[in-house]
Formats: C-alpha cells, sequence, structure tokens
C-alpha cells in the first residue's frame, strides 16, 4: 500500500499572494502530480495557459496535476484524490483570505490517509502589521500567522530594507514566535521549500529574481550508521540550526527505514515500507535548506552524531 498522501497547506489574507504561488509550484513542478484544493474557481484562480482541459469540478492542467473546488467539503474532497488513477504526488490546500489553516491542519492530523507536511502563511511585507492591528480582520490574522511553519513575506521588493527588516522582526517576537521566515518577490518561493526535496535528494533551488532576496543554500550528506530518527529530525527543527526545509531517508536504531520531514519547526519521522520504490532506496542521505544564510555544516554534523551518526 501507498505511504500517507503529503498535504501542504497554503494560508494568508486577501491579496497576499497564495494563489500566485499555487501557480508558481504548478509552473514548476517539475514532474511532480500536484493536486490542488480550493474553496471555489471564482475567477479561474489556476493560470489559463496551465489548463489542459476543465471537467465537472476538476480542472486538468499541464504535467498530470489537477485542481479541484471542495466548498465547505473539503474531506469529500480528499477522498476523492485519493481514488484518482494515477494517484497524485502532493496535495496543495489554498484556503480563503478568511480561513485559519490551523483548524485545517487540526483536521488534516485526524486523517490516516494523508500527512500534514506544512503550513505556509504568505503575508505582504508592507501592509502585514497594519492588517494585524486592524479592528476587523485583525484577529483573523493573528491567528493565520499563528498556526504557521514558514511565513513568507512576500512583495519584498516593494518596500525598502529597513521596513522588511521591521516587519520580519515584528513577526519573529510577536505575530509567529520560533517560525522560519523568509521574503520573496511575486510569492516565487523555490519547489523544494515549499513541497520538500524529492525523495532522491535532487534540490531544485532556483533564484527568485535578478536579485534574490533569500539567498538560498543546501547541504547533502550520506549517513552510514543507523541513527534515532526522532531524536535527528527534532535536533533539525531546533531554531538554533536556522533551518527552512530538511528531509531525509534514513536507517532507524530500530533496524527500520525511515522519512525525516522537517518545515521550520514542525518535523515528523514516517517509517517506510520495505517495498518501497527506488526513491527511498540506496543509500540513507539528508538535505538541508536555509535562507539568508549558509547551512551550519558543523551544527549538522553535531546533530547527526547525536542521535548515532
Amino acid at each position: 500500500m501507498p505511504g500517507p498522501l503529503p498535504v501542504t497547506i497554503v494560508g494568508g489574507y486577501l491579496g497576499a499572494g497564495k494563489t500566485t504561488l499555487v501557480n508558481h509550484l504548478l509552473r514548476h513542478a517539475d514532474g511532480r502530480r500536484l493536486a490542488v484544493l480550493v474553496n471555489d474557481f471564482g475567477e479561474l484562480p489556476i493560470d489559463v495557459d496551465l489548463i489542459e482541459h476543465r471537467g465537472a469540478g476538476v480542472i486538468g492542467i499541464a504535467g498530470g496535476c489537477v485542481c479541484c473546488t471542495y466548498g465547505s467539503d473539503l474531506m469529500a474532497a480528499l477522498d476523492a484524490l485519493l481514488a484518482m488513477t494515477p494517484r497524485p504526488d502532493h496535495v496543495l490546500i489554498e484556503t480563503s483570505g478568511v480561513a485559519l489553516p490551523g483548524a485545517v491542519a487540526a483536521g488534516m492530523q485526524l486523517l490516516s490517509s494523508f500527512r500534514l507536511d506544512a503550513v505556509i502563511v504568505l503575508a505582504d511585507a508592507e501592509t502585514a502589521r497594519a492588517h494585524a492591528a486592524d479592528r476587523y480582520m485583525g484577529d483573523t490574522i493573528t491567528r493565520q500567522f499563528a498556526a504557521a511553519d514558514l511565513v513568507a513575506l512576500n512583495k519584498a521588493d516593494l518596500v525598502d530594507d529597513a521596513l522588511l527588516a521591521d516587519t520580519a522582526a515584528w513577526v519573529a517576537a510577536t505575530a509567529a514566535p520560533g517560525t522560519a521566515i523568509v521574503p520573496c518577490r511575486h510569492a516565487a518561493l523555490p519547489v523544494d521549500v515549499v513541497l520538500g526535496p524529492p525523495s532522491g535528494a535532487r534540490l531544485v533551488l532556483a533564484p527568485t529574481g535578478r536579485h534574490d532576496l533569500a539567498a538560498w543554500d543546501r547541504w547533502q550528506a550520506e549517513l552510514p550508521c543507523p541513527v534515532d530518527a526522532d531524536r535527528l529530525a527534532a535536533a533539525l527543527a531546533d531554531a538554533g540550526l536556522g533551518l527552512v526545509r530538511a528531509k531525509g531517508i534514513v536507517d532507524d536504531r530500530s533496524g527500520g527505514r525511515c522519512l525525516i520531514q522537517v518545515v521550520g519547526r514542525r518535523w515528523s519521522v514516517t517509517p517506510l515500507p520495505s517495498e518501497d520504490g527506488p526513491a527511498t532506496g540506496g543509500p540513507a542521505r539528508l538535505v538541508a535548506i536555509t535562507a539568508g544564510r549558509p547551512v551550519p555544516r558543523e551544527g549538522m554534523r553535531r546533530a547527526i552524531a547525536a542521535a548515532g551518526g
């Protein structure tokens, strides 16, 4: 049986750039079959040139991706995805601007056929603080921030460095303490930051623009010895390392092989069935990604050593 289907929730208030991010991911899916769930198509959020065909509540997208409406019945839409052939590789749930991604995430935790991978919250770098202080929308925005594993300060090219730094400091201290924060323009986050690196550890860290606002760094290594997978995952999620993303196929001390996923401070360890395909075979390996700073090589080596590798 295939393992749980990974799910990334994309949240944020109106105009923050959620749909722009989704379209960017579809354009750079690089062979991954993505399923996008949205509340309703409205004015057709998927870029027209990506659409191959339209059906009853489903849009077929180039590369084997699909976009489905779910309205108020998200669980039924998720069940329908499991019946698709071929099955999607990853699910993106784009919440509405007034929705609480934390509530959606809580529901996902109850579904054994799905694995919550990350909650990505986008915010306008220029207006985030003002909107969070707004009498009417402030509570919703504050709760959106609080649910984030990764906060993307979008439209960062439209503000000066001082305002961008001030907004980032406010998010780190007040809106989402301990959460990974990255600036971006046009919501163009690297695909491997949003979805995680492929199991084969091939990274796609293309620049987000001519002047990259977040200098991405990556580090990868093979792990010749078994490790305590839970201990290693927890260490990788520690704020001291400053990782935005990490993924590993590791041999656990228990004798099985596990998948480690880390985004910001969220981490998970999932046992891998012995019959999994070649993407999870081969040597045990680990990939780490940072933004705005180098991956701390010595810190990574200490974390691996402490976990027994």
